[in-house]
């Protein structure tokens, strides 16, 4: 099976402290995958070096057999954990200002999904909820037609009954010989869309499975397993 994302050793110091240490992992492509662990695990670290945002300090990181920059950056999409997006534009600008950077960008499969979670095409970011933010966020990513999604938190805003319907949306609007990376707290929410998880733990994996393996070798849910696992 092929693979979108090849880490070698990859080490990410934050003034000599390993964010993340030594870590060995490839992930396949089309698969939906859970990055999990407490906070400080180097979850957001690891999507932030894929993202071509933050450089290693020591190791490998390949996207498609490519170190992360201009030409990975094509073919990732991103979701950041915080709003990145100018207070003052208008949903329709929003579309406008993706449409004109990004060539893969679906602008009809946005505007489809924004009306399908009630979002005002006319509406300022700085007049939206917390969740509404997260919503438009989450349809601007999930529109372009890329390789690799990365989303980090990406329904930690939202109210339950959001939860499923953003979950449906990733699972079907998303490319089948696509990737989808989500770190999340919400295990129970996102586990029933997963095919794999990785669990690290102070920037080191301690797990990475499938979850279908998980329930039929171990009678557990993933949400089961990682409060066994991270047990304080």
């Amino acid at each position: 099976m092929a693979e979108i994302l090849h880490c070698r050793n990859l080490t990410k110091l934050y003034n000599g402290f390993p964010a993340l240490y030594n870590l060995n992992m490839s992930i396949p492509a089309g698969k939906i995958i859970g990055l999990l662990g407490p906070n400080g695990s180097g979850k957001t670290t690891l999507i932030k070096l894929t993202a071509g945002l933050l450089t290693p300090t020591a190791g490998d990181l390949l996207v498609d057999g490519m170190r992360p920059g201009i030409e990975t950056k094509r073919i990732v999409s991103y979701l950041p954990e915080r709003t990145y997006l100018n207070d003052w534009m208008n949903v329709e600008q929003i579309l406008r200002y993706f449409s004109d950077f990004y060539p893969d960008f679906d602008a009809a499969r946005a505007v489809d999904m924004l009306g399908r979670l009630g979002v005002n095409l006319k509406m300022k970011l700085k007049t939206m909820s917390k969740g509404t933010k997260e919503k438009v966020q989450l349809v601007l990513v999930m529109s372009r037609r890329a390789k690799l999604y990365l989303l980090d938190e990406p329904i930690g805003g939202v109210d339950p009954a959001a939860r499923d319907f953003i979950l449906d949306t990733i699972l079907t609007n998303y490319n089948p010989d696509s990737t989808v990376l989500i770190s999340t707290h919400l295990i129970a929410d996102v586990e029933k869309v997963l095919d794999e998880f990785l669990f690290l733990k102070n920037g080191e994996i301690v797990q990475y499975n499938t979850v279908d393996a998980v329930r039929a070798e171990q009678g557990k849910s993933v949400d089961e397993l990682f409060r066994e696992v991270f047990k304080c």
